[in-house]
């Protein structure tokens, strides 16, 4: 086969490409280094799915990818509205990326509502490709269009594909002994074919999706599998495509090893049984389900072959109370929650600190106060995590910066919980939960040994010579008290939320013993191990950007967009937020300015100008939504600047 080779070409969003080629006798293929596509419909029209099952073919081509899902709270928002509007984003390339884009490159708009919702967010010259059967005067009106934007020219500056997906679904499936209503809902399928062939995406493994989702209705199953190999087929005939894209494997991205892709939900139930495994203790899970927060529960409880339990209680309170109860029996035990949830266990998470148990609270942060917006992101609860309970009772707060990293961070926060006896905190958020990306599959070896010794006898010697078990008698190095399992002879002990006494565990009011306690609780948690913050800064700059948990990748976008325009900035990442790494004092102060974006107004900066006396800057949002890089490199730029 011979080919025709072009000139570079250039991008919607302005990224360079490669070669164009057009082998003979075929439509035009040209060479993209990345692309961003955003699916946008009805929360019924299957646009999570969609676009789940895209990202799961493109990550089994081998190219890097993040995804940012975007759905309404409400289970089934009014159909055809601004407020039903569900969007899955997809940002896939052939080399290193860190979010899930700024702005699509192509739109997927199923009805006008969805189109109006989105449109803002694409750039001229980028491509639209529209459901025209709903763009019925009746569905326009109710978002407000009041002449159709498909013939006022409102979007003339923009690619648009004006496509009957509707129609073009039902009379390929014509052939099937099923309701116009029916054959109309597998129109997303439709349109996975049309982008997957578009963007040369691999097939296979959607069909088997398919035949293995819907194994018990296979002639559903049968009409999704025809409805995605027309789409298919329409973009290979089709005249108004006249081109398709190629984006090669990121190969060069990925350290040698065996990738899958995962979402941070995933990648945390994941590093929860691998803790459990490293620990050789049984895992519990004590949870209430919430957004979005729940898919640990669902998935854990998929687990029982590696000795998972999970109890799904009847409210909050209840499921911590279980967990912490496991923890006291000699499990490694965990609650999960998002958003209020916190509030309902603030109680228990301080009894915990009394009887310093290893418990893993975790929690998916969502938009707030109250219910405030359940499927949206937000990072706001990092001072409740550090201060939201009654009397002195730190907590150790680790925070993962990716989906994948995810993993990593509840395998540290166990080992936390475990070596120091104590309750602690993780902070993922909802970007995190439901985005995605490739992760490198660990061997076992990699992973750190978590084995504990629980109490065997007595540990305390009285004056006249008697042995006795004192359960707190700490260890000297790292100020835990003994893991005593109820029911083991000897060890009977006292536990409640009272004050005890240093040593003995008995009862106490006094003042001095109290004192001592509180002191003894946060000397604790101030000597965690932890490792000392890294700062990324190869050019000598006097500006400092530092962050914490999911605002890593378009931080770390932000900042590669600088450095490529010659200017010169510092970044550094938190994972430990209670306790600080020991250097980060002295890493703050070496700078000139430190600027901390965070989607709160400000809560690690406040704790960093508290402790350190140093004039952060804060730059913040919370609209529900992961920062812009581009947002990002230009509120660093006139920090730098300034």
């Amino acid at each position: 086969m011979t080919s025709q080779v072009s000139s570079p070409a250039e991008h919607a969003d302005g990224t360079v490409v490669g070669e164009q080629r057009k082998p003979a006798g075929t439509k035009d293929v040209r060479r993209l280094d990345r692309v961003i596509i955003r699916f946008a419909g009805d929360s019924g029209d299957g646009m999570q799915l969609t676009g789940d099952r895209f990202t799961s073919e493109t990550a089994s081509f081998g190219n890097d990818l993040s995804t940012l899902p975007n759905f309404p709270a409400e289970i089934r928002a009014p159909a055809g509205t601004l407020p039903g509007v569900s969007s899955f984003q997809l940002h896939f390339a052939d080399h290193d990326i860190l979010t899930p884009g700024d702005a699509p490159n192509v739109l997927v708009a199923m009805n006008p509502a969805a189109l109006k919702a989105n449109i803002a967010d694409v750039p001229r010259g980028a491509e639209i490709i529209v459901n025209t059967d709903e763009f019925t005067k009746r569905a326009m009106q109710k978002v407000g269009y009041a002449t159709s934007p498909l013939e006022d020219g409102s979007l003339d500056g923009y690619s648009v594909h004006p496509v009957p997906l509707t129609t073009l679904t039902v009379e390929a499936l014509k052939e099937f002994d099923l309701t116009r209503k029916e054959a109309e809902r597998s129109k997303n399928m439709f349109a996975l074919g049309l982008l997957s062939w578009m963007y040369h995406r691999p097939t296979e493994g959607t069909e088997k999706f398919l035949t293995t989702k819907f194994a018990k209705k296979p002639d559903i199953a049968a009409a999704n599998i025809a409805a995605f190999r027309a789409g298919w087929n329409f973009g290979e005939t089709t005249e108004d495509f006249a081109v398709s894209y190629e984006i090669a494997p990121a190969t060069a991205a990925f350290p040698t090893g065996t990738y899958r892709n995962i979402s941070g939900n995933l990648a945390l139930s994941y590093g929860l049984i691998a803790a459990s495994t490293q620990a050789d203790l049984p895992l519990y899970l004590g949870s209430y389900p919430i957004t979005p927060a729940s898919d640990i529960l669902h998935e854990l409880s998929r687990h029982k072959n590696f000795g998972v339990r999970t109890f799904q209680a009847e409210d909050e309170i209840a499921g911590i109370g279980a967990a912490l109860g496991a923890a006291f029996g000699g499990s490694l035990a965990v609650t999960t929650t998002s958003g209020p949830g916190v509030a309902l266990k603030s109680e228990t998470i301080g009894l915990a600190v009394s009887l310093e148990l290893p418990l893993l609270v975790i929690d998916i942060q969502r938009g707030g106060p109250s219910t405030g917006l359940p499927t949206k992101t937000e990072q706001a609860d990092l001072l409740q995590a550090m201060f939201g309970r009654n009397g002195e009772a730190p907590v150790p707060i680790v925070a993962p910066q990716t989906p994948a990293d995810c993993f990593d961070a509840a395998i540290e926060a166990a080992r936390i919980a475990l070596t120091y006896r104590t309750p602690v905190l993780l902070l993922s958020d909802g970007y995190l939960a439901n985005g995605s990306e490739p992760w490198r599959i660990p061997e076992t070896d990699e992973l750190p040994d978590l084995r504990v010794q629980f109490a065997q006898g007595p540990n305390h010697t009285l004056d006249d010579g008697t042995e006795v078990f004192w359960p707190y008698k700490r260890d000297p190095g790292t100020l835990a008290r003994p893991w005593a399992i109820p029911g083991t002879p000897g060890l009977e002990h006292r536990i409640g939320g009272i004050e005890k006494q240093d040593g003995t565990g008995n009862i106490s009011y006094d003042p001095a013993n109290h004192d001592f306690m509180v002191r003894t609780r946060q000397a604790k948690i101030d000597g965690i191990d932890v490792p000392d913050v890294e700062v990324d800064d190869p050019h000598g700059a006097t500006t400092l950007v530092l962050g914490w948990g999911s605002t890593y990748g378009p931080i770390t976008a932000a900042v590669r967009r600088l450095r490529a325009a010659g200017e010169a900035i510092a970044q550094a990442h938190l994972r430990h937020l209670n306790p600080f790494p020991a250097n980060l004092g002295t890493v703050l102060k070496a700078y000139d300015r430190v600027v901390i974006p965070e989607m709160n107004l400000g809560q690690l900066a406040t704790l960093v100008r508290a402790k350190y006396l140093v004039d952060a800057h804060s730059y913040n949002q919370v609209n529900g939504m992961p920062f812009k890089a581009e947002q990002l490199a230009t509120a660093l730029k006139e920090a730098i600047d300034g």
